[in-house]
């Protein structure tokens, strides 16, 4: 489980998947998200400390769904095999695509002294 607040849900679920070293596939068609005008780059790096990425177990989803009943949720994507992170914007079409070891290597370059 990780927050949403620094860097919005881009940052939040590129984290988790170099973490694993896992790829992932996002739809931000499926992202709970209130807006007249939405559009992709507001849905992806829009912080708050309300929202949460939950992974798990597909064969736990139905029980965790029970748990969670009653709050709003969108199942937004899916880990990967691939180390590829992509995002698939409200268009249908990939927005995002990157190697997770780059975004991994980006995300930690200005760690290094």
């Amino acid at each position: 489980m990780h927050d949403c607040s620094d860097g919005g849900l881009a940052v939040a679920a590129s984290e988790m998947a170099f973490s694993g070293g896992l790829g992932m596939d996002l739809f931000l068609s499926e992202v709970p998200y209130k807006a007249q005008n939405s559009r992709n780059d507001f849905i992806l790096f829009s912080e708050s400390n309300s929202r949460f990425i939950v992974e798990v177990d597909k064969k736990k989803q139905k029980t965790f769904e029970k748990i969670i009943k009653g709050i709003t949720f969108g199942l937004i994507g899916c880990i990967s095999k691939r180390k590829e992170f992509k995002v698939f914007g409200l268009d249908g079409k990939i927005c995002l695509k990157a190697d997770i070891h780059k975004l991994k290597e980006a995300w930690l370059k200005p760690l290094r002294w």
